[in-house]
C-alpha cells in the first residue's frame, strides 16, 4: 500500500516515489493533475512548533507581504501550500509534513549551473552570461525576501533551482526564520561551506541576521561567476592539512582576500576575469572586518555587469563569454591551462 497523506480540511493526497531528502525531512511526488510533491518531517526537534510553524506559513502565503513573493511565473518559492499529516496507524505515530509546488516543472538543481558536466548535458547554452542573470535573480529573491521580514538561513545549492535563462527558485522554507504576531520562529539550520564565519560554532537557537544570508549569497555568487569554484577552497599554503571550507573560512584562506592563503590547481579559472566592482564586493564580503554588501549591494552591481556593452563573446568560441573590462578570453586562458568551463563548440551562436 502507497503512503498516503491527509489535510486538516480531510482532503487525501497518494504519495508516489520518493524523489529528496535533507537533514530534517523528505520529499515526495504526489498523485495530482497539478505539479505538486510533499515534505514530510518525521522527527522534528519540537513537533508541536513545527506543526504550528506550518501552519503559520501556510496562513502567510495570503498576507500582503508574502503575495508579491509568490506572483509572477513560473514560481519562485516553494512555499507550503497546506499542511498534511500521515494517517494515525497501530504501527506507526503520524508524520507531519506540507503539500508544495514541485519545483522540477519548470526550474533545474541549481548545481547543474556549477558543474561543467552537468551545464554541458543539462544547460548546454549556458554561459558566463547565465551565471551573471542567476546571481542578479538570486540577489533580487533575496533582498525581497530581507525587506519582508524573513532571513533563509541555509542558503545553499541544495535548496536552490534554476532554469535555462538563469531564473532561480528556492524551497525550503519551512527552514527560514521569520516571526508571525509577536512569535519568533527560529531558523535552525545551517550547511558546511555557507554559514557566515561568526555563526559557524555559535549555540544553537542563536538569533540569525540577514548578514548571515548575505554572506552565503556572496559564496553562491562567486560560484556562479567563477564556473563553480567555492571562494574558499584550495590547501593551505602555510603547509597545515586543508581540514573543510569552514576551517578556510575561520583562517580567511580566501585567493580574492589574499593570493598567499591558498593553494589551487592550475586549470581553475583565473581570478581575474571578474570585473573590478565585483572583485570589490567579493573582497568586503570575505574579508573579517566591518559589514558585508547586502542582497540589494549585490543586485545593484549584478545588474550594471548585465547592461548593455559589457559583455563580450569569444572570437574564438561563442560559449566564452566575459567581461569587457578583460581584454583576452579568460576561458581560453582556463582552456590552456587543462580545463575548459564553458567548451561548446568553435563558431557556435548562442
Amino acid at each position: 500500500m502507497g503512503l498516503t497523506v491527509v489535510s486538516g480540511s480531510g482532503h487525501t493526497w497518494r504519495l508516489t516515489e520518493q524523489i529528496g531528502s535533507g537533514s530534517e525531512g523528505f520529499v515526495y511526488g504526489v498523485d495530482d493533475a497539478r505539479p505538486l510533491v510533499a515534505k514530510l518531517v518525521p522527527d522534528p526537534p519540537d513537533p508541536e512548533a513545527y506543526r504550528r510553524r506550518v501552519a503559520r506559513l501556510v496562513r502567510q502565503r495570503r498576507e500582503p507581504r508574502t503575495v508579491g513573493l509568490l506572483s509572477g511565473t513560473p514560481v519562485r518559492l516553494a512555499w507550503p501550500l497546506v499542511s498534511v499529516r500521515t494517517p494515525e496507524g497501530p504501527e506507526a505515530d503520524p508524520v507531519d509534513g506540507y503539500v508544495m509546488t514541485d519545483m522540477r516543472h519548470a526550474h533545474l538543481p541549481f548545481g547543474h549551473l556549477l558543474s561543467a558536466s552537468a551545464r554541458a548535458a543539462f544547460l548546454p547554452r549556458a554561459t558566463w552570461a547565465t551565471g551573471l542573470r542567476c546571481a542578479l535573480a538570486l540577489a533580487r529573491l533575496l533582498a525581497e525576501l530581507h525587506t519582508e521580514g524573513y532571513v533563509v538561513g541555509d542558503l545553499k545549492p541544495d535548496n536552490l533551482w534554476v532554469d535555462e535563462s538563469g531564473r532561480v527558485a528556492m524551497a525550503d522554507v519551512d527552514s527560514w526564520e521569520f516571526t508571525d504576531g509577536r512569535e519568533v520562529f527560529p531558523g535552525r539550520m545551517r550547511s558546511p561551506g555557507y554559514t557566515a564565519p561568526e555563526r559557524i560554532g555559535a549555540p544553537p537557537g542563536t538569533p540569525l541576521r540577514t548578514a548571515h544570508d548575505d554572506f552565503a549569497l556572496a559564496v553562491l555568487v562567486h560560484q556562479l561567476l567563477v564556473a563553480g569554484l567555492h571562494p574558499f577552497a584550495g590547501h593551505p599554503a602555510d603547509g597545515g592539512d586543508y581540514l573543510s571550507y569552514d576551517d578556510n573560512v575561520l583562517h580567511g584562506r580566501c585567493r580574492l582576500v589574499d593570493r598567499t592563503s591558498v593553494l589551487l590547481p592550475r586549470s581553475v579559472p583565473p581570478a581575474d576575469l571578474l570585473p573590478r566592482r565585483i572583485a570589490e564586493l567579493f573582497r568586503t564580503a570575505f574579508a573579517k572586518a566591518g559589514p558585508r554588501p547586502t542582497a540589494a549591494d549585490w543586485a545593484h552591481a549584478l545588474a550594471a555587469e548585465l547592461a548593455p556593452g559589457r559583455l563580450k563573446a569569444c572570437a574564438v568560441n561563442s560559449h566564452h563569454v566575459h567581461t569587457v573590462e578583460r581584454p583576452w578570453c579568460p576561458w581560453c586562458d582556463q582552456a590552456e591551462r587543462g580545463a575548459d568551463s564553458y567548451p561548446g563548440r568553435p563558431g557556435e551562436e548562442t
